[in-house]
């Protein structure tokens, strides 16, 4: 059998823009036989795809799986908003979504070139590639991210805008809390908060608004200004931290309260572990 060579691989990637070990898979189920290479490719809708690949994605939406072990939380963009709303796109979001969570991966790449569960003769990549040939469209796979279950923890997840918003809560202490979770997880879709809690706010961050605080009561007694300053800072931290944040569902409670009296009403140590905001393109 003809041996593939690094000149081969190098020729066949730039006739036909495939990545190179997709160009490397081809030749060697080829025999080394170019022709047969770029055909398989095409077969697999590939070399047809790679005219659109250079296209700019900046639509698309974000879907999400579940299964016995994991969450999956993924990304796919698109370079309009009328194919993110083709169902054939919506079902290729599903179904890599379903696969990832039922997969020991982490990255895009692992997704990528997982062998495509409902039909193993191609992978992830060829069945994105399929559908960029069916929509006519570039579509990438953006980003990913896995959340083991476990039995301490309880995930909230909420989708906004149908899928252009995705927004999870995990609160650690005890699984069966998903419900009110998943209200955190509405509110966190709603107001965009940009961390868990004022100790996470970087030194750099705080000082600028204090910065501003202090600019902006100039000529106030030196024994005020402290506190001014610090009200101030308050104030920011109810606004960007989460757990400071008013609950969008009950304003005379924060989140952190929220979660304290779920906490108190089962008898369970819990607490809010961490959270997820994402948005296209974002």
């Amino acid at each position: 059998m003809k041996k593939v060579t690094a000149e081969m691989v190098k020729e066949l990637r730039e006739r036909t823009g495939v990545s190179m070990s997709k160009c490397k898979e081809a030749l060697d189920q080829s025999g080394a036989d170019m022709e047969q290479a770029i055909d398989i490719l095409r077969k697999a809708g590939m070399a047809s795809a790679v005219k659109k690949e250079g296209r700019e994605v900046n639509e698309g939406l974000i879907g999400f799986g579940e299964s016995d072990k994991n969450i999956a939380i993924v990304e796919v963009n698109s370079e309009t908003d009328f194919v993110a709303q083709n169902e054939k796109f919506k079902q290729f979001i599903k179904d890599i979504c379903i696969q990832a969570c039922e997969s020991n991966i982490s990255t895009v790449e692992e997704l990528s070139n997982l062998k495509y569960s409902k039909d193993t003769s191609i992978t992830i990549d060829q069945y994105r590639a399929l559908t960029i040939q069916s929509l006519g469209e570039n579509i990438q796979i953006r980003r990913l991210m896995i959340i083991p279950k476990k039995s301490d923890l309880s995930v909230g997840l909420y989708s906004h805008m149908g899928g252009k918003i995705v927004a999870a809560a995990l609160i650690s202490g005890a699984a069966g809390h998903e419900a009110i979770a998943r209200e955190i997880a509405m509110h966190i879709a709603a107001e965009s908060p940009d961390y868990l809690q004022p100790s996470e706010v970087p030194v750099e961050v705080k000082a600028r608004e204090e910065e501003i605080a202090k600019a902006q009561i100039q000529g106030k007694p030196a024994n005020m200004v402290d506190k001014i300053v610090e009200g101030k800072i308050k104030a920011f931290y109810d606004q960007v931290c989460l757990v400071c944040q008013k609950f969008i569902k009950d304003s005379t409670l924060t989140v952190a309260a929220v979660v304290e009296a779920e906490a108190k009403r089962s008898g369970k140590p819990l607490s809010l572990q961490s959270f997820i905001r994402w948005k296209v393109g974002g």
